[in-house]
Protein backbone atom coordinates (compact mmCIF):
# COMPACT_ATOMS: atom_id res chain seq x y z
CA UNK A 1 0.00 0.00 0.00
CA UNK A 2 1.07 3.57 -0.63
CA UNK A 3 0.89 6.32 1.98
CA UNK A 4 -1.34 9.08 0.56
CA UNK A 5 -1.96 12.57 1.96
CA UNK A 6 -5.67 13.44 1.69
CA UNK A 7 -6.73 17.09 1.88
CA UNK A 8 -10.21 18.54 2.41
CA UNK A 9 -10.91 22.15 1.47
CA UNK A 10 -13.50 24.77 2.44
CA UNK A 11 -16.83 23.33 3.58
CA UNK A 12 -15.49 19.78 3.27
CA UNK A 13 -12.89 20.57 5.95
CA UNK A 14 -15.69 21.43 8.36
CA UNK A 15 -17.81 18.45 7.30
CA UNK A 16 -14.93 15.96 7.72
CA UNK A 17 -13.79 17.52 10.98
CA UNK A 18 -10.22 17.84 9.67
CA UNK A 19 -8.28 19.39 6.83
CA UNK A 20 -5.86 16.52 6.28
CA UNK A 21 -5.43 12.81 6.92
CA UNK A 22 -2.91 10.19 5.80
CA UNK A 23 -4.23 6.90 4.41
CA UNK A 24 -2.87 3.82 2.66
CA UNK A 25 -4.34 3.15 -0.80
CA UNK A 26 -3.28 2.07 -4.29
CA UNK A 27 -6.21 3.75 -6.13
CA UNK A 28 -9.31 5.87 -5.56
CA UNK A 29 -11.53 2.87 -4.88
CA UNK A 30 -9.27 1.82 -2.01
CA UNK A 31 -8.97 5.43 -0.85
CA UNK A 32 -12.76 5.80 -0.57
CA UNK A 33 -12.93 2.53 1.37
CA UNK A 34 -10.27 3.81 3.79
CA UNK A 35 -12.10 7.13 4.16
CA UNK A 36 -15.27 5.25 5.09
CA UNK A 37 -13.39 3.22 7.71
CA UNK A 38 -11.74 6.32 9.16
CA UNK A 39 -14.47 8.98 8.83
CA UNK A 40 -17.70 7.01 8.24
CA UNK A 41 -20.11 6.22 5.44
CA UNK A 42 -21.56 9.75 5.39
CA UNK A 43 -18.10 11.19 4.73
CA UNK A 44 -17.56 8.79 1.84
CA UNK A 45 -20.95 9.66 0.33
CA UNK A 46 -20.27 13.39 0.65
CA UNK A 47 -16.90 13.06 -1.09
CA UNK A 48 -18.38 10.98 -3.92
CA UNK A 49 -21.07 13.56 -4.72
CA UNK A 50 -21.24 14.65 -8.37
CA UNK A 51 -20.27 18.24 -7.55
CA UNK A 52 -17.05 17.35 -5.69
CA UNK A 53 -13.85 17.70 -7.72
CA UNK A 54 -10.82 15.54 -7.02
CA UNK A 55 -7.21 16.53 -7.69
CA UNK A 56 -4.22 14.22 -7.53
CA UNK A 57 -0.95 16.09 -7.11
CA UNK A 58 -2.80 19.30 -8.06
CA UNK A 59 -4.15 17.89 -11.35
CA UNK A 60 -7.94 17.57 -11.59
CA UNK A 61 -9.06 14.06 -12.47
CA UNK A 62 -12.38 12.56 -13.54
CA UNK A 63 -11.63 8.83 -13.51
CA UNK A 64 -9.92 6.08 -11.53
CA UNK A 65 -6.18 6.58 -11.17
CA UNK A 66 -3.32 4.66 -9.61
CA UNK A 67 -1.90 6.28 -6.50
CA UNK A 68 1.77 6.22 -5.57
CA UNK A 69 3.66 6.67 -2.32
CA UNK A 70 3.61 10.34 -1.32
CA UNK A 71 0.78 11.38 -3.65
CA UNK A 72 -1.59 14.11 -2.52
CA UNK A 73 -5.33 13.76 -3.13
CA UNK A 74 -7.45 16.87 -2.61
CA UNK A 75 -11.23 17.03 -2.42
CA UNK A 76 -12.65 20.35 -3.60
CA UNK A 77 -16.24 21.43 -2.99
CA UNK A 78 -18.15 23.57 -5.52
CA UNK A 79 -16.95 27.15 -5.65
CA UNK A 80 -19.52 29.84 -5.04
CA UNK A 81 -18.92 33.41 -6.00
CA UNK A 82 -20.61 36.68 -5.91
Amino acid sequence: MSQIKVLFFASLREQMGTGEIDLDAENLTELFAQIEIRLGAEARQALQADNIRIAVNQDLIDREVALNEGDEVAFLPPVTGG
